[in-house]
């Protein structure tokens, strides 16, 4: 098969991606210009809206931010045929169909970024060849900017060796994956339905260049959700027995989760993140919110802990007499790697000479929504991995320095395009 690869086509998508940062369902220009590059590839078949998105199990999302992006897509030059066809949900799935019989492989790669102001320093490669963040307060600071990159690069492959192709190769582009609040709408589609292999990374992360960690360990089961209570004011002075105290049944609510037993049977988290209230000095607070997250080291420890941080927020608005609602704002399980693509991640890794440690394992123990994905395609009798391609960084991710060495992103392509090479051969 053709395995020549565009380096300067890779360097070229990256930057220009970079420099139109969007966060999670609010990737309108994005999707616009991934849908156009892979129209021009001669992708007949790409998918958006409800084809790909279950609205029932869309999370986190706020039609304000989603109506102002939209507008400023148009304004940066979105192609208005893909804004009507995305029907105001964001991300897209290209479809290759060989023809031939064969397995179904999906590759997931996600477009959103994150809400950090790029540094302005004169020693930051994006600043010194003008390609930093034209959308102020927003950068890809995590990196998809090159995972869309990668997606792209393997999108021209299959085009150019599509007569050697056996089965059917889905790309998905995926919406927010910051706060795990994508995959699940994509998972509850039907657009997995038929998969039999699911394969997806990161890059850089908790590895330098010239390492994949094949093997990926210990994802966390993670549910993000806001608590929101509503009381009712009253003058602070001359009526406080007429209020309703929505600030304070956030508060013992904040340090009554905190005291949630730990779990026998494999490791907990919970982090209160946010406590807003009140609406003036002299007023007993009718509102308040927190946005929290537990984490479980599996499915059943997660739900443990989503189902006792419920059961508070239950008792506290009971006794302070203020009303409640819970609203999931993110969630990810946890997924363990398939040995046969492990394998085969590292037989094409070891293949690379720019690969010097191509089977690396390492204990993630955090959450990514890629899980969600792949454990539908494994509960379906499929395989799944997810595994991380080394990259140097010149600072940690979502942090306003970060920025990574482009060279991987061919690396990551080959490692993709040597899977399908694989699996789809006729």
């Amino acid at each position: 098969m053709n395995m020549n690869i565009n380096f300067s086509q890779l360097i070229e998508w990256r930057r220009e991606f970079h420099q139109y940062p969007e966060t999670g369902w609010a990737e309108f220009w994005t999707t616009c210009k991934i849908a156009d590059y892979l129209e021009s590839m001669g992708f007949e078949q790409i998918l958006m809206g409800t084809e790909i998105i279950n609205p029932d199990f869309v999370r986190g999302r706020h039609l304000s931010t989603v109506r102002q992006s939209i507008e400023k897509a148009l304004v940066n030059g979105a192609n208005p045929k893909w804004l009507d066809k995305m029907q105001e949900f964001t991300g897209c799935v290209a479809i290759f169909d060989s023809g031939k019989s064969g397995k179904t492989v999906a590759l997931r790669f996600d477009i959103d970024c994150v809400n950090v102001s790029e540094t302005k320093s004169d020693n930051h490669k994006p600043n010194q060849l003008g390609f930093s963040s034209k959308n102020e307060g927003l950068m890809h600071a995590c990196g998809h900017d090159g995972h869309i990159t990668v997606g792209l690069g393997v999108a021209q492959w299959i085009m150019q060796n599509k007569d050697k192709l056996s089965g059917k190769i889905k790309l998905i582009f995926q919406p927010a994956e910051e706060g795990v609040r994508g995959a699940a709408a994509i998972a509850a589609s039907s657009v997995l339905d038929d998969v039999n292999y699911f394969i997806s990374s990161h890059i850089s992360f908790c590895a330098s260049s010239g390492t994949i960690i094949s093997n990926l360990k210990n994802f966390l089961s993670t549910t993000k959700v806001d608590i929101r209570y509503r009381g009712k004011p009253a003058h602070a002075g001359a009526a406080p027995h007429l209020g309703r105290n929505a600030l304070l049944a956030a508060a013992h609510t904040v340090t009554q989760v905190y005291g949630i037993s730990r779990h026998g049977e494999g490791m907990t988290r919970i982090n209160v993140g946010v406590l807003k209230a009140g609406e003036g000095r002299n007023v007993v607070p009718a509102t308040a919110e927190i946005q929290l997250e537990v984490r479980g080291e599996n499915k059943a420890i997660n739900q443990y802990m989503y189902d006792q941080v419920v059961q508070m927020v239950k008792g506290v608005a009971l006794s302070f007499d203020v009303e409640y609602e819970t609203e999931i704002m993110g969630e990810a399980v946890d997924m363990v790697n398939d040995p046969e693509l492990i394998a085969k991640v590292e037989k094409i890794a070891s293949q690379l000479p720019q690969i010097h440690t191509p089977n690396a394992e390492y204990a993630f123990n955090a959450s990514e929504d890629a899980t969600i994905l792949g454990r539908k395609v494994q509960e379906q009798g499929g395989k799944s991995i997810y595994f991380i391609l080394g990259a140097d960084r010149t600072a940690e991710h979502h942090q306003s320095e970060f920025d990574f060495d482009e060279r991987q992103l061919e690396t990551g392509v080959q490692i993709y395009t040597g899977l399908l090479a694989d699996i789809n051969s006729k």
